[in-house]
Order: structure tokens, then sequence, then C-alpha cells
């Protein structure tokens, strides 16, 4: 497996997720609880959003196959979506939404939603997923893709455990600088993801 797409890969998964934007939302959705009920919260939300990111690998492109949506075709649109997705991040409008979408919901448990849905596994990380598991070769790339997905995971499980001695570390000028750079980031892959998508419908790109 290359190298390159792998990290690649990770590169987009990590950014789209935002497991460092997520801390401190997750914090303000488990207010006052203990160690172990914020453990507990964490492990059933990573869960259901890997669970959720498996099945879109698994059966994302045949659902677009039978819809009669091409790979190119879905590759330029998810482009496109995360391209939107990177000029929120650089703008604020991100984190607002994902503060008001977790504002919307005032149940004890928020680990099903808003934390694994849409938070986790929103819209930018389901399309990440079937754009990576279509680039990738043979089912020795797959099963890379599916790993570095459950590395990201595994990032956000640590990131929420951690997450009220991150917050002082970082404080709020710290985590918006980061959430600065992932978005910069997550702009020059998505332009890729449509230059693929290009290339994807036979049109010659200059090099």
């Amino acid at each position: 497996m290359d190298p390159a797409f792998l990290i690649s890969a990770f590169v987009t998964l990590f950014v789209v997720i935002d497991p460092i934007g997520l801390t401190p939302i997750f914090i303000a959705l488990t207010p006052g609880m203990t160690a172990q009920q914020r453990r507990a919260i964490a492990i059933r939300a990573t869960v259901i959003a890997a669970g959720l990111l498996f099945l879109f690998a698994f059966l994302g492109e045949q659902v677009l196959g039978f819809i009669g949506i091409s790979m190119p075709a879905f590759r330029i649109a998810g482009g496109i979506l995360l391209f939107l997705t990177a000029l929120d991040m650089l703008f604020e409008r991100r984190s607002k939404r994902r503060e008001d979408q977790a504002d919307l919901d005032d149940v004890p448990d928020p680990s099903v939603f808003p934390i694994a849905i849409p938070l986790i596994a929103g819209p930018g990380a389901i399309a990440s997923i079937i754009l990576l598991v279509g680039q990738a070769e043979g089912s020795v790339g797959m099963a890379s893709v599916l790993g570095v997905m459950l590395g990201v995971l595994a990032i956000v499980f640590l990131l929420f455990l951690s997450a009220s001695p991150i917050e002082r570390a970082l404080g709020k000028t710290g985590i918006v600088v980061v959430t600065r750079l992932l978005g910069m980031l997550l702009a020059a892959l998505s332009v890729q993801f449509v230059l693929d998508g290009i290339q994807g419908f036979g049109l010659a790109l200059g090099n």
C-alpha cells in the first residue's frame, strides 16, 4: 500500500472529524460528570460512529451505483463539500454550528446524538470514507483505510478521556489556531479530490 495514500487518508479523516475541535464540545455536553460517566459516553459515541462509518465504507459505493451516481461525480461533490467544511473551519462557522447542534439536545446521555451523529460521523466524514475506500486498491487497501479510520477514532476517544487537561493546556486561543491550520490542510485536500474526480471522467490535467 502506498504510504503517501495512507498519510493522505489519515490527514483527511483527522481534519474532517477534527478530534481537537470536538474536545471542547464534548466537555460542554458532559458538565459535572465523573470520569467514569465521561468514559462511558466516549465509548458509546466512538463505537456508534465507527459502526456508521463502516456501514458506508462497505455499502456506500453500491448505494451510489444503485441511484446512478458515479464515483468520479461523487469525488467532485465530496471535494466541494469538504471545501465548504474547510471554509467553515477557517471562518469559525463550524464551531458555532456544532455548538448550536449540541444545544438542541437536552438529554443526560448525548453519546448517540449529537456526539456520534453528527459531530463525529457527520456528512464530511461519511463522504470522506466513501471517497477513500473508492480510491483504495483491493482488499488490502480497503483494510488499510479502515485501519486509518479506526486510528482517528481512537484519537477521538483518547482526547475525550483527557478533555479537561487538554482544554486547560491549549486554552481558547490554542484551539482556534489548531482549527485554522486544519482548515487550510482540508482546503488543499478537497481540491485534490475534485481534481481526481475530473481525471476519473477522462479529462487530462496538465502537470
